[in-house]
């Protein structure tokens, strides 16, 4: 069915995100525009599932050109039309690994939640909740790769740095390479770019594309489909912090137990008493700890929020107090 070509998929309506009242999203969303990928990743959100399946089902690259036969009809995409289609930049890296290094250290430090460098080889809650979202759209939407979308690749990083350090890409040649291997005979490459195939399709008049459906609305980022993200984030976040906790409360229990079994040492005497400053607290105490920690911090981030909210609400009172000052001055 055509629905399985977008079932992990990712859309931006940018007009929606934009207005947020979250500094920190709407930077990552102007980061995205920054990068040219407006066109791309906000295209009108209309599919044609039995083109879809038509085109997949007959598509060959030949020459770097992708055909296929849609209703019986020969289609071409060359890279020059998808990069028109979607107004992507022809300069740039062509390539993941041109990334430069000193891009990489820098971003590994600008996305991190704690401050500290993340892992590369570790989950995304490493990350501040924006660059969390910005690697889901990466994955989902650019590289379209399956797998875990909580892991953090290699592949996946490259193309954050792009968009957070504002490396200069060719979108065009990199976008089309992902379009040639989901079509390729033999590869691991998974199916996607669902809505931008059918946008491309209705540019030949003479195919039939069948009837048009609306892309789902819960794969579309919007303000509340990315308040959703960040509360299931927030949710797994937390849990995560517990069951490391209870990990190592376990990990602990049997490090005693070995220690009591493995000792032949004389049996303590019952006089000898151990200060209450050594004991180490018990798993349902860590719990209520990490418990307290998380909502600590998310009062913290409340009040951030708030504030990063008041001083944007000021810089737009001082612009719209400059702009009625100016009118004024060109009447006079």
């Amino acid at each position: 069915m055509a629905s399985s070509l977008y079932s992990n998929a990712q859309h931006v309506d940018f007009d929606l995100v934009l207005g947020m009242d979250d500094p920190g999203m709407v930077s990552m969303f102007e980061a995205l525009m920054d990068s040219d990928l407006r066109g791309f990743l906000g295209c009108p959100a209309v599919v044609y599932e039995d083109a879809l399946v038509d085109f997949f089902e007959n598509a060959s690259v030949r020459n770097g050109v992708v055909f296929s036969t849609v209703g019986g009809q020969i289609v071409e995409i060359s890279e020059k039309l998808f990069a028109e289609s979607f107004e992507l930049p022809v300069d740039g890296l062509g390539d993941l690994s041109e990334m430069s290094k000193d891009a990489i250290f820098d971003a590994r430090s600008i996305v991190s939640l704690s401050g500290e460098q993340i892992n590369l080889s570790g989950r995304k809650n490493q990350m501040k909740m924006p660059y969390r979202l910005l690697c889901d759209i990466m994955a989902k939407a650019i590289s379209v790769k399956a797998g875990s979308f909580n892991a953090i690749t290699v592949e996946k990083f490259s193309l954050m740095t792009a968009v957070v350090c504002g490396v200069k890409m060719n979108w065009a040649t990199f976008l089309f390479g992902v379009l040639k291997k989901m079509v390729a005979a033999k590869t691991n490459q998974a199916k996607g770019f669902a809505i931008q195939i059918s946008l491309l399709l209705a540019t030949f008049p003479t195919v039939e594309l069948g009837e048009a459906s609306a892309f789902p609305a819960s794969k579309i980022l919007s303000k509340k489909t990315v308040l959703r993200f960040v509360s299931i984030n927030d949710r797994d976040g937390a849990e995560e912090v517990l069951g490391t906790a209870k990990k190592k409360d376990i990990s602990k229990g049997r490090a005693d137990k070995k220690g009591e079994s493995g000792s032949r040492g004389p049996p303590q005497t019952s006089n000898v008493q151990v200060g209450s400053a050594e004991r180490t607290p018990s798993f349902e105490q860590r719990v209520k700890m990490a418990q307290r920690r998380i909502v600590q911090t998310v009062l913290n981030a409340d009040a951030a929020n708030r504030e990063s909210q008041e001083a944007a609400e000021r810089d737009r009172e001082r612009r719209r107090k400059e702009a009625k000052s100016l009118k004024r001055r060109r009447k006079d």
